[in-house]
């Protein structure tokens, strides 16, 4: 079992933690975390782009020039798409790019992510992350203390508004709860900071 050190939120180390190996200590699946980070960009994307066709466009109904003895290429329409303001061949249309993974492949890419800031030594355990106030300064204290980068992750159990929004006004510093991880934000950050209950709660989701 993969064991870590439990820090509290001014980076003192205050125990350890013994992590389960079928969440924590799986061999990371690139091309199933690859998978998954794809699914989330696709199911991500408003897909509201639009063009006009030929059809849709203004103007054109008249022929340009009869069709033989001009000497120009027969046309019919100055909307065609070879016409300055013609119309788009294959116009993208509004549509949705969401697609479904597999809840076994996906369950394999959250542990092989789990495991991966585990062998990447971007997993930081703090025994509980909790403000008395709003007070974004006591995050970015506590991000300093830990040694976060400029992305960090921050997993609580439950919703706490105070944590949530203190840490809203912080560049690169994103919060979730359990029930709201993903592959793409846990692979995106430079430290993933979990409180201690938190990890019990993922333990029991995934093992």
């Amino acid at each position: 079992m993969p064991k870590v050190a439990v820090l509290d939120m001014t980076g003192k180390e205050v125990g350890q933690i013994e992590l389960s190996d079928a969440v924590f200590g799986v061999e990371p699946n690139k091309a199933v975390m690859l998978d998954l980070v794809k699914n989330f960009l696709a199911n991500r994307r408003q897909g509201t782009q639009s063009a006009l066709t030929r059809a849709e466009v203004s103007g054109g109904g008249k022929k340009p020039w009869r069709q033989k003895g001009t000497g120009h290429a027969r046309q019919g329409s100055t909307r065609a798409p070879q016409w300055t303001h013609g119309g788009v061949v294959f116009a993208p249309k509004p549509r949705s790019y969401r697609y479904t993974v597999n809840k076994k492949v996906r369950r394999l890419a959250m542990k092989s992510a789990f495991s991966s800031k585990v062998l990447d030594n971007e997993l930081v355990v703090l025994d509980k992350i909790e403000l008395d106030s709003y007070k974004t300064k006591a995050v970015a204290a506590m991000l300093k203390a830990v040694g976060a980068g400029k992305k960090a992750l921050i997993v609580l159990e439950n919703v706490d508004k105070k944590v949530v929004a203190s840490a809203a006004n912080i560049p690169g510093v994103k919060t979730a709860t359990v029930n709201t991880l993903n592959v793409y934000d846990i692979l995106n950050a430079d430290k993933f900071i979990v409180a201690k209950d938190a990890v019990a709660k993922i333990e029991e989701v995934y093992a």
